[in-house]
């Protein structure tokens, strides 16, 4: 879900070198049909899936003379999800939008690779839950939450997760300088490779915030006990304390196609392209505290993560316009914060939400 986007395309960089053990059964994508319509050609799936239905004729016209079945429209995505011939789900819609396919796929007791965090931030509870009911495991796809995965691998006496944060383009930045920094600016990521929404998120300690609380749900760990380091050079992707004072990190040269990999193939690890860390190009690896009075974002997560219900989505889903108004040329950067604090401070409060609760939350802060 997702195979038009950053995380997607990697993937199928993934599984084109290792076509001897994995395969592509469906893709789904948003609006990009043309590039839907090439990996279609390429990785012959049996079905491929559109959101925007506007796009239907012409992938369909376009993929006339192959085997692959077509479908148009958001919950054809989720209807996808219940194949019995799938695997595994790469759920990498960005946004809330992914939540329910990702739910669906779930209760059909597929294994879910995990690069949409909002999908925990949003229901968590309700996405972890249906997860130990049906038996499903949950991989973690981000590239600090597979290291923690990694790290934790046969592990226990868990003290503190160390999230590592690469400060993005604004590290050091004061709030006067934010006040007329430009999309083009924000856009400009020091290390890593992402779609415009998490390259935003990143440069706002936003994308940050979201891990918090994904990392909760994914590990069971409570907001106190996660720690949020800047870490410029992104060679250490996140850490474990212990409580005997170990702590175990999981270090590489910043690609996403290695926690990508590490998903699709596990238990097992295999054969990868992407360049070995040299330590002596990084002879000085530094970590410092977030600026998390002039970065708000990340402290609007944690407050929202303690109020618990329907809070993080309501954060979430600000969060979200907010990004694209702001890509959009309608707000500047700093009015992003601004934007969710002020709903999270006058949206209905749900303590205990059920999902259609979570559901109409995120549409009412879209349209307010």
């Amino acid at each position: 879900m997702g195979s038009t986007g950053s995380i997607g395309t990697q993937a199928l960089n993934v599984i084109r070198r290792h076509r001897d053990r994995f395969s592509v059964e469906v893709l789904c994508a948003g609006s990009n049909a043309d590039l839907l319509v090439e990996q279609a050609l390429e990785f012959g799936p049996n079905a491929v899936a559109i959101a925007d239905e506007s796009k239907y004729a012409q992938v369909s016209e376009a993929l006339r003379d192959s085997d692959v079945k077509v479908f148009a429209g958001e919950e054809s995505i989720a209807d996808l999800m219940e194949m019995g011939s799938i695997d595994l789900v790469l759920a990498a819609i960005v946004g809330c939008a992914g939540l329910k396919p990702t739910l669906r796929a779930i209760e059909h007791g597929h294994a879910i690779a995990l690069a949409n965090k909002e999908t925990m931030v949003v229901a968590g509870a309700i996405v972890t839950s249906a997860a130990l009911r049906h038996r499903v495991p949950i991989l973690p796809v981000d590239s600090e939450h597979s290291a923690i995965f990694q790290c934790l691998l046969g592990e226990n006496g868990v003290d503190k997760i160390i999230l590592t944060a690469s400060g993005g383009p604004f590290r050091g930045f004061s709030r006067q300088q934010l006040a007329s920094v430009t999309l083009e600016q924000a856009l400009h990521h020091p290390n890593w490779s992402m779609g415009r929404k998490v390259t935003i998120d990143s440069a706002s300690l936003m994308n940050k915030g979201l891990e918090v609380i994904e990392a909760k749900w994914l590990f069971g760990i409570q907001p106190e006990d996660i720690e949020v380091l800047v870490h410029p050079q992104s060679v250490v992707h996140s850490m474990v304390q212990f409580v005997d004072g170990s702590i175990k990190a999981q270090l590489g040269v910043p690609s996403m196609e290695t926690p990508i990999q590490v998903a699709l193939a596990f238990p097992e690890r295999i054969e990868s392209h992407v360049p070995r860390l040299d330590f002596a190009r990084y002879s000085d690896l530094t970590f410092e505290r977030p600026d998390r009075t002039t970065f708000r974002c990340l402290d609007l997560a944690y407050q929202a993560i303690a109020r618990g219900g329907n809070m993080p989505c309501i954060m979430n889903a600000a969060n979200e316009v907010a990004v694209q108004d702001f890509i959009e040329g309608r707000i500047g950067f700093l009015d992003i914060a601004d934007r969710v604090e002020a709903a999270m401070q006058t949206a209905p409060f749900i303590a205990d939400p059920s999902l259609d609760d979570l559901f109409q939350t995120d549409k009412n802060i879209r349209k307010q």
